[in-house]
């Protein structure tokens, strides 16, 4: 069964400008998560060095975040994703071509190099997110931000075995001219969103339709239904950045190896978070965004227990690439429900406080990680986020099961 019955063509022709965009940025994302936090290792940071830059990173995407998403709902999204675009363009060129660790650091930052976003436009996100979710009627967004998330992952797969392949067919040569390279593919996946974006049409957002009174009382729903997301999502922000961002890092400090195992390892988890999305737009027809969400994610906190105490690296990597499947494949479904919990003229803003409340405590997460790693305690991150992911599960199931009901009553 198709995810989406209609296919890909009866589908707005924004979406798949948006959705093409998604694919080409994610082969560079895919590469940098792969491989940035050893590269800087090769350069003499340490662990806490490591994860300063990638906290700094994620507190600046934070930043923009704040801004740019609710500046979209005024003025409009293709041009702020251009911006983006010609930014990310911008910083990868720098990172190629000026050999200097002090712009290495800056671009990583301004960039979000080694991060990932699964494709998505980094912290100008909300932007894309409220561009589809404005052109796509509710009843579908759960299978088309699935759809979404699944060829970002696919890419992000594709973009870390070519990491691993340009390491091993570049092996012998010099460190500054072998893994500079890879900031090619970022570059190249910016300046093709770039043209695809350019060439999409930003929809006019719609008046508003109710009275004052109803408005307000709506309103006032909205902003509880958004204050509770944004303490879940804290929660499971501080628990993603415990983890994510320095996994490839961790695999090199406890199991001794480099770019070439690794990489596949990271496109493993990729392809099967990919699979997972699929996995559950399907479950979110059935059983509603909720009921996918805690049933994959109960799943994938116990393997993400599991991946600490594996002897080897390669069930470490199966562990921790079938938790993608569970964990990261609910990301589409989980946007999509954030975007319907507010009116057309609010969905930045929705989607601005979606992004922002993960991106701060994740910020947070790679230097605590950082710091532990650096003591010797590698197990200690992954309970620690297994925690606060399992309190997130409770939170979320509890406070949005009536956003099921709702769209499964046509609301």
């Amino acid at each position: 069964m198709s995810l989406i019955p209609a296919g890909l063509g009866a589908l707005p022709r924004d979406v798949r400008v948006l959705m093409a965009a998604r694919a080409a940025r994610s082969l560079g994302q895919g590469a940098m998560v792969a491989a940035f936090a050893l590269y800087l290792h090769a350069l003499g940071f340490n662990a806490s060095a490591i994860g300063a830059v990638l906290a700094a990173g994620a507190f600046f995407g934070a930043i923009l975040t704040a801004i740019v998403g609710p500046l979209s709902d005024r003025r409009g999204r293709r041009g702020l994703l251009l911006v983006y675009e010609a930014t990310t363009a911008l910083a990868a060129a720098a990172a190629l071509t000026i050999p200097d660790m002090h712009v290495l650091v800056v671009a990583a930052v301004v960039g979000g190099f080694g991060r990932g976003a699964n494709g998505a436009a980094g912290p100008f996100a909300p932007v894309e997110q409220a561009w589809l979710a404005r052109v796509l009627p509710r009843r579908d967004r759960g299978a088309v931000f699935s759809l979404n998330s699944a060829l970002g992952f696919g890419g992000m797969a594709l973009g870390a075995v070519l990491a691993a392949g340009a390491h091993l067919a570049l092996h012998g040569t010099s460190l500054a001219v072998a893994d500079r390279m890879l900031f090619v593919l970022p570059l190249a996946g910016a300046v093709t969103s770039f043209f695809l974006v350019l060439g999409a049409e930003d929809p006019d957002l719609p008046p508003p339709s109710a009275p004052a009174t109803e408005q307000a009382e709506r309103r006032r729903r909205e902003n509880r239904h958004l204050a509770i997301l944004s303490f879940a999502n804290s929660l499971n922000g501080f628990g993603i950045g415990m983890v994510g961002p320095l996994m490839a890092y961790w695999f090199a400090r406890r199991y001794g190896h480099d770019l070439a195992s690794i990489g596949p390892a990271m496109a493993l988890s990729f392809v099967l978070g990919a699979a997972g999305s699929i996995v559950a737009g399907r479950l979110a027809v059935r059983h509603g965004v909720v009921g996918a969400v805690w049933r994959m994610r109960l799943t994938g906190l116990i393997l993400l227990t599991l991946t600490p105490l594996s002897p080897t690296f390669g069930l470490a990597a199966v562990l921790y690439a079938a938790r993608a499947a569970f964990n990261q494949g609910t990301a589409g479904v989980r946007q999509a429900l954030a975007a319907g919990l507010t009116d057309p003229r609010r969905r930045g803003l929705a989607s601005t406080l979606n992004n922002l409340s993960l991106q701060i405590p994740r910020a947070a997460g790679p230097l605590a990680a950082g710091a532990l790693i650096h003591g010797g305690h590698l197990e200690l991150p992954f309970f620690i986020a297994a925690a606060f992911q399992l309190a997130y599960l409770i939170v979320y199931t509890r406070a949005f099961a009536d956003q099921d009901r709702a769209v499964a009553d046509g609301d």
